[in-house]
């Protein structure tokens, strides 16, 4: 831990980690947005308006299944970032399809991310990703990749987050807050709050101190839109120390 913090002193560390210049240290910036939640409604701020990430689909790891897509995206390939069923890092490529739903090969834990890979065009219509017919993961239209302010710690490694940030769309404002569930234990506590308004600007929040968050603990940012419905965007950077 102390070689850890004598590090991330260092003149142009980030530039550093981000070249791979630090043994066991990597770096991973999470964003996400929602793109119209309901006025008083709270919801993790991802591709899908209104609802809290459905945590509860991954009691156990699983393949996942894409349903038939536009026929504009048929045969695209597209990648799907995150954890398998000991928590380490699992990452598949597969094509989709507008005739029929496709599986994939891996058994997945969590999802942390997916985009279109092969060099076409983005997706035309949205593209759903689903657990147990449960979608865990959305490629909105047009956009070609997920945007999901969600993220769990891989096994073996610690992170520490850095900086967060949120936007609101202009004439709305919102509550936000960061949940943390740390591993073992069964619920989420708000590990960091804010308030947010489009007229007045983005929220930026760099940590003094990197907050810890151990391995296979799950982060969750949420959003309370309190006038006018709004898009709400959240970000926030780790950095992943491997022990």
């Amino acid at each position: 831990m102390s070689q850890f913090m004598d590090l991330i002193r260092l003149p142009n560390f980030g530039l550093g980690a981000a070249k791979g210049q630090f043994a066991d240290i990597s770096h991973t910036h999470r964003f996400g947005a929602v793109p119209a939640m309901s006025q008083n409604t709270t919801g993790t701020v991802w591709d899908v308006n209104d609802t809290v990430y459905p945590w509860a689909a991954w009691a156990t790891a699983d393949t996942l299944t894409i349903p038939a897509v536009n026929a504009s995206d048929n045969g695209k390939t597209l990648i799907i970032n995150g954890l398998d069923a000991n928590y380490d890092i699992l990452s598949e490529t597969i094509a989709v399809s507008s005739s029929s739903t496709v599986t994939t090969t891996g058994e997945f834990k969590r999802v942390h991310s997916a985009y279109m890979h092969d060099g076409s065009a983005v997706n035309v219509a949205a593209i759903l990703i689903q657990k147990g017919g449960t979608t865990i993961a959305k490629i909105s239209a047009g956009k070609g990749q997920t945007l999901m302010a969600v993220y769990t710690i891989p096994a073996g490694y610690t992170g520490y987050i850095l900086k967060g940030t949120c936007t609101c769309q202009s004439g709305a404002d919102a509550t936000g807050e960061m949940f943390v569930r740390l591993f073992g234990e069964e619920s989420f506590n708000v590990g960091h709050t804010f308030e947010v308004s489009g007229t007045g600007g983005e929220y930026t929040y760099d940590f003094a101190v990197p907050v810890k968050i151990p391995e296979k603990s799950d982060i969750d940012v949420r959003a309370t839109v309190r006038s006018n419905n709004a898009r709400v965007t959240a970000a926030f950077d780790i950095l992943l120390d491997y022990d």
